[in-house]
């Protein structure tokens, strides 16, 4: 029997709990002889990173101790945590980012030196050399000024060799199958690496004898790899597309040129979108039209597209060099999972993965949707509607839309399955992720169009999502909100800000203030917002949200770590004191030992569950559940819990 109850407040089979209840992160995908080996982000375990093996007969064990926390802090995002070479694990271990070497059968040993102030060294990206020697991204932080980046080599008896330095960031190092030549990313301020980055090489043995192959302050390379012949295959987006090429010594040239994305942003250190297979074959997962693909190039440049059933294929393809493939894979349908894929036969095995705790009744069958906006241009985004077997709305109700902001925000969203959406939807709740101008996936003319632009077309593009959907008759015109982490947090603000559309807003470690970010910022943004805003301070303070803060008349809930170093905590207490001073309704909540970014399973569900009570309170409606009691006010709380002023 189907009960009939308000939109937002149908029973759910899934709780805040139960998006996070087993859920891990899978990245950084490795093999290393017939071992499997990859990494998993587990909210249960505080947000601990823990490294999992597969063994050759099947086995799955976590390879190190529960202590361990396989991550690192460079460029504060991190990336390349790990390395795995002849059964021998170097890792960086976040709690003093120092280096590790496991051996089988022994206990972690640092191999790096203690830092003079805690976590003043950071560590990424590592290759090994010929000799044994290991060669990474080192970022040093001095007590004052900004960080300074190098690449530098480290031999087996822990000896330090500067490898490059001079330039502003690196990555990818990568070292030759001769072992003869190595090479690597490197990059200068204001740029980010999606902005203009250059592709060196150099021989091992004299690295100051660099050429640059590619690249340049307009040209994006990301994902430099050492081919089985020998050549330097790489992606590059000098067509307006990211797409692969090929150095053989003497020229580049292009391995498939098409207009899809076979890469993508470098916020992480360690991102494969390509891998090599027998026969000179590549294979290699790409965006096209905002949809996510996986095909194999032949030696002939000629692709094939393989078709299996996934809406999204992650950002750590790996290869064995033969037939095998694995890669991160994401469903409509059910949960993401560790995927094995033989290109020989065909047959896709599953490695590893996140459990399904709701039935298919409750699963939202996602379309995308594209829609005009200002400017002339079209968006995009991806719509979920309601989805409860159990309930229906009352005749001629309409779903309220949550309009949900990707970070970045460079980021893009694609049609899959997530348990918090399902949070939302199955309680009544229609969401869209929007896809804003400046998302990737959609080649280099459409991300270049947030540059000078951020806060306004973002905005746009927002308000006309929901626009969109409201006059189609899928959603409540009177009941929008909005909201979003991180760069998805300041659009949030910014179109509570500056327009009328929205009557709520919940903004999880967003900018607030554009002025206080360009000189609060870590190294690896810190001159990200001049692209996007541009150098006139006027500008910078009417972009930002806190400088408007009394056109803000709709209710806003701030989530926030207070150990972010990209958004610092202030960000959301300007804006919270400001709201409350002028008694806008606002909840304001401060989680201990959160960075950018919510990693423990306990801040998460409170987020989600204060995020659902906020909601409730401001249309009218009593969500199922025990939820926090939503305070109107703001403070700390030691668990999480908003508290009054």
């Amino acid at each position: 029997m189907v009960t009939i109850a308000p939109f937002g407040s149908w029973e759910s089979p899934v709780s805040a709990a139960d998006t996070v209840a087993g859920i891990v992160k899978f990245s950084e995908i490795r093999h290393d002889g017939d071992s499997l080996y990859w990494l998993e982000a587990r909210p249960s375990e505080g947000g601990r990173v823990v490294l999992v093996r597969r063994t050759p007969d099947g086995e799955i064990e976590d390879l190190l101790p529960n202590t361990a926390n396989v991550r690192t802090m460079a460029h504060e995002y991190g990336g390349g945590a790990y390395l795995v070479h002849d059964g021998e694990v170097i890792h960086s271990e976040f709690a003093d980012q120092r280096l590790y070497r496991t051996r089988p059968g022994e206990e972690a040993v640092p191999i790096t030196p203690v830092p003079d102030r805690p976590k003043a060294l950071r560590y990424a990206d590592a290759a090994v050399l010929p000799d044994g020697s290991l060669v990474c991204v080192r970022e040093t932080h001095p007590p004052y000024g900004e960080a300074i980046n190098e690449l530098i080599s480290i031999d087996p008896d822990g000896a330090i060799t500067i490898v490059a330095s001079g330039a502003d960031f690196y990555s990818s190092p990568r070292v030759s199958p001769g072992g003869d030549r190595l090479a690597w990313i490197e990059w200068d301020h204001p740029n980010m690496p999606w902005d203009g980055t250059r592709l060196v090489t150099a021989p091992v043995a004299d690295t100051t004898e660099r050429i640059v192959v590619a690249g340049g302050p307009e040209e994006s390379i990301v994902q430099p790899e050492w081919a089985p012949d020998g050549s330097l295959v790489f992606v590059s987006d000098r067509t307006g597309w990211w797409n692969l090429y090929r150095f053989a010594g003497r020229s580049v040239k292009p391995v498939h040129p098409m207009e899809a994305e076979f890469g993508g942003p470098a916020w992480l250190f360690g991102f494969t979108w390509y891998g090599f297979l027998s026969g000179g074959r590549i294979a290699a997962t790409f965006w096209e039209s905002g949809l996510h693909h996986l095909g194999i190039i032949d030696g002939d440049g000629n692709l094939e597209r393989i078709d299996l059933d996934y809406s999204g294929y992650g950002t750590y393809l790996h290869t064995d060099g033969d037939d095998t493939i694995w890669f991160v894979g994401s469903h409509v349908e059910r949960p993401t999972a560790l995927v094995r894929y033989d290109a020989a036969t065909g047959v896709e095995t599953v490695v590893r993965a996140n459990p399904a705790s709701v039935g298919a009744a409750y699963i939202p069958v996602p379309r995308t949707v594209s829609f005009p906006t200002t400017g002339g241009d079209v968006a995009h985004a991806v719509f979920y509607p309601p989805a409860n077997s159990e309930f229906d709305a009352p005749e001629g109700e309409l779903p309220p839309l949550l309009v949900h902001i990707h970070g970045g925000p460079t980021a893009n969203v694609y049609p899959s399955f997530n348990l918090q959406t399902i949070f939302w939807t199955s309680r009544g709740f229609a969401v869209v992720d929007v896809n804003y101008r400046g998302s990737t996936g959609f080649g280099k003319a459409y991300r270049e169009k947030l540059e000078g632009e951020w806060g306004v077309v973002d905005v746009d593009d927002a308000v006309a999502a929901a626009a969109f959907l409201a006059s189609a008759g899928d959603a409540d015109g009177k009941r929008l909100a909005i909201s979003g982490g991180s760069a998805g947090g300041y659009t949030t603000l910014a179109a509570l800000a500056f327009r009328d559309t929205f009557s709520a807003g919940a903004s999880h470690y967003g900018i607030a203030d554009i002025e206080m970010l360009m000189g609060d910022s870590h190294k690896f943004e810190s001159r990200y917002e001049t692209r996007l805003l541009g150098t006139d301070p006027e500008v910078w303070r009417a972009r930002s949200p806190i400088h408007s803060v009394d056109r803000i008349d709709v209710p806003v809930a701030l989530f926030q770590g207070l150990e972010d170093k990209v958004v610092p905590p202030n960000q959301a207490r300007l804006i919270a004191r400001a709201l409350m001073e002028r008694g806008v309704p606002c909840v304001h909540v401060e989680y201990e030992g959160e960075g950018h970014g919510f990693r423990k399973a306990a801040n998460v569900i409170h987020s989600l569950e204060t995020e659902l009570a906020f909601y409730g309170a401001v249309f009218g409606f009593v969500p199922d559940g025990d939820l926090p009691q939503v305070a109107w006010g703001g403070g700390r709380s030691g668990d999480g819990g908003p508290m009054l002023p």
